[in-house]
């Protein structure tokens, strides 16, 4: 199977490029643009690029560089125009720390835009799961996590509706982190705890809580 890996991902690519549809209904590439098209999912890339070493994944201040600058929590209740001109003109500017650098030298106008607003919700877990699972899961589980993403035609058995899932948190953490294969289900859902933090992990699955049709057993 991990000799297949490479060929599928190119196999995949190309269905994509020139608008593959299996036989049952999936999402378009206008669904796919228009969910990971949104500020918030584009600035928590931008947030996950250039901002979590020093402010956390939690913009709490509970980061790697902690040791190096103290606890540097962002603080998000000052609001938008606050957190825009930190992040334009640095610390200095609004009389927080000098290690803030400015960064409208470094960032488009369009990524100065999108972290405002995804800082502007980062302390919610859901909100940040959601940016987990956008970037990251909807090719195969598909944007609204009912197993119809833009790949999943290619896979048999094909990807889990999450929207029916009857797995508790615990249980999806632990796919989520060890695969598919470890737990006796698709050797194709990957080792995402190779790739994704545990606090992204906690955050998806805390999203996933809000995608269920009917609440989990």
């Amino acid at each position: 199977m991990n000799a297949l890996k490479p060929l599928l991902s190119v196999l995949i690519m190309a269905a994509l490029l020139v608008g593959f549809s299996p036989a049952f209904a999936v999402d378009s590439s206008a669904d796919i643009k228009e969910a990971s098209n949104k500020p918030t999912i584009r600035g928590g890339i931008v947030f996950r690029a250039y901002c979590v070493l020093c402010h956390g994944e939690r913009s709490d201040g509970e980061s790697k560089a902690a040791k190096l600058y103290g606890k540097v929590a962002i603080n998000v209740f000052n609001g938008r125009d606050y957190i825009e001109k930190i992040i334009r003109y640095g610390g200095k500017a609004v009389g927080r720390s000098e290690f803030m650098p400015d960064w409208k030298d470094e960032l488009s106008e369009e990524q100065i835009n999108d972290v405002v607003e995804y800082v502007a919700l980062s302390r919610d877990q859901v909100s940040r799961g959601e940016v987990v699972f956008k970037t990251n899961c909807i090719l195969c589980h598909g944007i609204k996590a009912d197993g119809k993403g833009r790949a999943s035609g290619f896979f048999n058995p094909p990807p889990a509706n999450l929207t029916l899932s009857d797995k508790n948190d615990e249980y999806k953490k632990m796919i989520i982190t060890l695969g598919g294969k470890a737990m006796g289900r698709s050797e194709v859902m990957p080792v995402w705890g190779e790739q994704l933090s545990d606090q992204q992990i906690d955050d998806v699955v805390a999203y996933l809580r809000t995608v269920l049709v009917s609440p989990a057993k």
